[in-house]
């Protein structure tokens, strides 16, 4: 497999390649679990894993190095191969990542000479730390010798020239003399990457670039204007990222000679204590489709799976003002509110990317070939509201068509009788724009074998069998005319299927080309696949099993072809009552004390880890609480220990903590102790919905319960 680019796209050979990178980070997740966690990730449609090496993570202490445990950067390595995933290595040595200094060692802070600069001291020290670095990842680099080895690309620094460093022509130098330096070790990959907002140094390496939907980091503690990441542009800046640090404007290489790749998408948002922002899955595929439409041909999110902060062996390792941070983050959680959040739970932003991922995987190819145009009657500013939002991908003649009319925290006009221009003449049929609705639409292009003029569904993936499966807007009621052919074609009757919204959200496509709708989490391991949920499992499979699965029974055929007047498939629908085997377990709850400023609370969850010990899975503790900020501490080896922690955001938000990462350490589950700090109406935080405070503050553990989740295997 060769690896390669050019001004368009990545290659793999030679041919255009579409990937979807995620960002996990192994110190921040148990390493008993990654295995798993990098087959949700896969099975969500990441290609490419990235993850940062933290050195203040394994250099705590100067000269005493931690690779061990959930720091074990080999292992975690060697996971990714033995998965099939790619992987994106992002060295730093700065990484920002949230963590305390940004992840340099407070050591390295110390010297006397400064960080981040052309200081050979400096450089003596980032050389020490790479070769350290390269001694756990020797022989998995990927190359033309060594196709199936998983580290694809290497990211030197973040955000140099942006967040910190040099930011005149200096930077460059400081970032060619790292990539040099990298290399020179032996970090010898196909790619390598820098970040390239807000006036960021490239040093002529790839540039990768971002776009969240709201900035946590931003010093305000008011509603702020919305993302420009919701008008499609050709500018590939985003001016939010880093805000907080007020540096740097523009981008300083040439778009023209490198194709529009990013690597910080927001999968979510990282709460910060003084803007409580919570993102939700409209919030992120809107985002996404705006970037496809834009041009974009890798998406990269981070992050795409949540974590916790590991002990430090000195201090707590979060980002925060006390360190000269300008946000203070918690203790523990780095939940990011991400597709997989911290405890490896599947959320709704999963499911929303996961059709845009199904698709770029199996169409992307093709689509990278198509360049964005994007019309002159677009808004040009994020706060006009009013106009229409659209682009296209297309060479001219065939393509599709984007379309967004969905702003986070907005409400957005319905646009009645809209028929879309197209480049090649004519125009799309008249439909209605809904508020709050995004989408794209294929036109002239060529699906099994069959040219579709226009569509009014959008295509999802396909099946081994060749069925093009599509998916119709979210608030059609069509049941038939979805798609308006050649005329050589009128009378065909292609092998497609049309799912309504809700289904393409639920559905799997298997390794071997099957399709499977279920609201519970499907994961292939090789030849084997699990099944993970909460509920009672009702499957819809298309073909149908050979032989139905152990512990299923058949129910019926169903047809789920939307279209009526294209052929029926038949789903055969298969159940299992797994839920109905776990014991209802109550957490057992006593008040004691409180004043002013804080309530505790002890908690006996000892039942509900007894059943999960004994049934496999896991188990989550559901809180329910109104204040400021939650913290559960338990006796570890006989030590109080903060296990876990959460900042309020408003009471529709339960806190779930997963129980199982914590089965082999030594904790007396019988008397957690849960602290709930007091929100007064003197807190200078940002909410997106207000809290209603009696007599000016809040402080109340509303409800505790267990939730489990089982998993076997199909």
């Amino acid at each position: 497999m060769i690896y390669s680019y050019d001004k368009t796209s990545l290659l793999r050979n030679g041919k255009r390649w579409f990937p979807v990178m995620g960002e996990i980070h192994y110190s921040r997740y148990p390493h008993e679990y990654w295995r798993e966690s990098l087959l949700k990730m896969k099975a969500g449609g990441v290609d490419v894993a990235s993850t940062y090496v933290i050195w203040i993570h394994h250099e705590e202490i100067e000269g005493q190095y931690d690779f061990t445990g959930d720091r074990n950067l080999r292992l975690f390595i060697q996971t990714c191969k033995e998965c099939g995933i790619k992987l994106w290595l992002r060295i730093g040595p700065w990484v920002h990542a949230e963590v305390r200094n940004g992840g340099f060692p407070d050591w390295l802070l110390q010297k006397d000479f400064e960080a981040r600069t052309n200081d050979e001291r400096y450089f003596a020290l980032v050389e020490k730390w790479y070769k350290k670095i390269y001694e756990q990842v020797e022989g998995f680099f990927c190359s033309e010798s060594e196709p199936d080895n998983p580290i694809l690309g290497v990211q030197i620094e973040n955000e140099f020239g942006h967040c910190g460093g040099l930011y005149d022509e200096s930077g460059e130098d400081h970032m060619k003399r790292l990539l040099k330096m990298a290399q020179d070790i032996g970090f010898l990959v196909p790619y390598y990457t820098a970040t390239g907002w807000g006036g960021a140094r490239t040093g002529g390496m790839i540039p990768v670039m971002g776009g969240y939907c709201d900035a946590p980091w931003d010093p305000r503690t008011t509603e702020i204007e919305p993302s420009g990441n919701y008008i499609f542009t050709y500018e590939r800046n985003d001016h939010n990222i880093g805000s907080d640090f007020g540096l740097g404007e523009g981008i300083t290489f040439d778009s023209s000679k490198f194709p529009y790749l990013t690597a910080e998408l927001g999968g979510g948002l990282q709460m910060t204590y003084h803007r409580r922002t919570v993102a939700k899955a409209k919030d992120i595929g809107a985002v996404s489709l705006v970037k496809i439409g834009s041009g974009v041909n890798l998406l990269g999110y981070y992050m795409y799976h949540g974590g916790t902060n590991p002990e430090g062996k000195l201090t707590t390792l979060q980002e925060s003002k006390s360190t000269g941070s300008l946000n203070d983050l918690p203790v523990k959680s780095y939940d990011f509110n991400a597709p997989i959040r911290e405890y490896g739970q599947i959320s709704d932003i999963y499911r929303e990317l996961k059709l845009i991922f199904y698709f770029v995987r199996d169409f992307g190819s093709e689509l990278c070939d198509l360049p964005a145009l994007i019309p002159q009657d677009n808004p040009l500013k994020p706060d006009n509201l009013t106009d229409i939002r659209y682009a296209y991908r297309t060479d001219g003649s065939r393509g599709y068509v984007f379309v967004n009319n969905y702003v986070r925290l907005k409400n957005m006009p319905e646009h009645k009788n809209v028929a879309f221009a197209l480049p090649s003449g004519g125009a799309l049929p008249e439909l209605t724009l809904h508020s709050g609705e995004y989408f794209f639409l294929p036109f002239n292009m060529t699906f099994g074998g069959v040219k579709v003029t226009s569509a009014e569904c959008s295509p999802l993936c396909l099946l081994a069998d060749g069925t093009t499966v599509f998916y119709a807007p979210e608030f059609s009621e069509r049941k038939s005319g979805f798609f308006q052919f050649a005329d050589d074609e009128k009378n065909t009757s292609p092998e497609f299927l049309v799912l309504s919204r809700n289904n393409a959200l639920n559905a799997w496509k298997t390794c071997e080309g099957r399709l499977i709708i279920s609201e519970n989490t499907l994961i292939q391991d090789g030849s084997s696949s699990v099944i993970t949920g909460r509920k009672n499992c009702e499957l819809c499979v298309y073909p149908p099993f050979e032989k139905v699965p152990e512990g299923f029974k058949q129910k019926c055929l169903k047809n789920l072809n939307l279209a009526e007047d294209l052929p029926a498939f038949n789903f055969a629908v298969y159940e299992s009552a797994c839920a109905e085997s776990y014991t209802s377990c109550n957490v057992v709850v006593k008040e004691l004390s409180a004043d002013e400023k804080v309530k505790k609370y002890s908690l006996d969850i000892s039942s509900a880890v007894n059943e999960l010990k004994e049934k496999g899975g896991d188990c989550f503790i559901k809180l329910s609480y109104e204040g400021d900020t939650a913290r559960i501490y338990g006796l570890v080896d006989g030590k109080r220990t903060l296990i876990a922690d959460n900042f309020f955001s408003g009471k529709e938000y339960s806190w779930e903590i997963g129980l199982k990462r914590f089965l082999n350490k030594n904790i007396d589950f019988t008397n957690l102790e849960l602290e709930i700090s007091a929100l007064t109406s003197l807190a200078q935080i940002y909410f997106e919905k207000q809290p209603d405070l009696q007599n000016g503050r809040m402080c109340n553990l509303i409800s505790a319960a267990t939730e489990f989740e089982w998993s076997f295997k199909l």
